[in-house]
């Protein structure tokens, strides 16, 4: 994660990663940095009043830059490599965290986490998928896509909430599904269908966050849930802005028209109604005040919860299963 300050959601070191389209306020906070070491006794005082104002400059274009974003720079935000990841909103958010291992048919998948855990007093049954970090991380966590022993470990731990009466927590961040051979000769397809399936017939309440990227099948094996919703910069889609311009125009370069065509946005999907709601991210991204975006989203998980406190079983079943079978019919 970046390291920033605090009360401006600026950069304060060379560790932040700058997108394409941040190259002027990455000039600024290059300068802040670069008069805040010519700083001394002398200097102090004319320097703090320059520096004062430049940090004011970066804030306002991050801020006007942030408020216009396209679907493709929203993408590139949803993919940051600086922006927390599952461990981060577990880490913070949930306590007595046990993660469970292994899907009890081949391997254990750890691009697929998950246990029991405690939110806000509260036993809840919490599954993501884990990006990493780093390299080492990434690597380890197959980049967060999943193989079928990831989705089959997530039915085995959504089984174990509906049999102990556990509301289930997922947080969605994975391009997509792995789509390598051994995957298909380990029945990829079917692991997914099962999720799927599993998600609409637990008889708990199922709370869905997309944290970063919700890409096709390997999204919604784990979001088919009573309330979905996104972080602001976040996306959800059928298949990557990339692959789409591949199928269609036979050029990946047009990745930023498919990415607009597509409505890949949390602000398009709350519109059409596949999502529930949107939760705000600081100025800049999460991947700036990450504690901030994550407070927040525990905010709007534990407000989701409520909801369905005291839905008897079968209404939050049918309630998830009519939410989908309702999807698109009024566009």
């Amino acid at each position: 994660m970046a390291n920033t300050d605090e009360n401006s959601n600026e950069c304060t070191t060379q560790l932040c990663t700058y997108l394409d389209f941040e190259k002027p306020i990455a000039e600024l906070e290059s300068k802040v940095n670069e008069m805040r070491a010519l700083i001394d006794e002398d200097t102090e005082k004319s320097l703090s009043d320059e520096i004062k104002k430049l940090k004011e400059k970066a804030r306002s274009a991050l801020s006007e830059t942030y408020s216009k974003l396209t679907p493709w720079q929203k993408t590139q935000v949803a993919r940051h490599p600086e922006r927390p990841h599952c461990f981060d909103y577990i880490a913070r958010l949930f306590k007595d965290f046990t993660p469970l291992a292994g899907d009890r048919y081949f391997a254990d998948d750890e691009a697929m986490v998950g246990g029991p855990a405690t939110f806000r007093g509260r036993p809840v049954m919490i599954i993501g998928h884990e990006k990493g970090s780093d390299t080492e991380g990434r690597l380890k966590h197959n980049f967060g896509m999943a193989m079928p022993e990831g989705y089959r470990k997530a039915v085995r731990l959504m089984e174990m909430a509906d049999r102990f009466s556990l509301p289930v927590i997922t947080l969605v961040d994975t391009a997509g599904a792995y789509p390598g051979i051994e995957a298909e000769e380990r029945g990829q397809a079917e692991a997914i269908a099962r999720s799927t399936d599993c998600c609409l017939r637990l008889g708990v309440p199922i709370v869905s966050v997309i944290i970063g990227e919700g890409g096709s099948g390997g999204a919604v094996a784990i979001a088919t849930a009573n309330r979905i919703l996104m972080l602001e910069h976040a996306i959800y889609s059928v298949i990557s802005p990339e692959g789409a311009a591949s199928i269609i125009w036979r050029d990946a370069e047009k990745k930023e028209e498919a990415a607009t065509a597509m409505k890949i946005t949390a602000q398009d999907l709350e519109e059409l109604g596949v999502i529930d709601g949107i939760v705000a991210e600081p100025i800049g991204g999460a991947h700036r005040d990450p504690k901030s975006a994550i407070d927040a989203l525990g905010t709007a998980i534990a407000l989701a919860l409520a909801e369905f406190e005291k839905m008897p079983s079968d209404q939050i079943r049918r309630h998830r299963q009519d939410r989908f079978l309702q999807m698109g019919r009024n566009l």
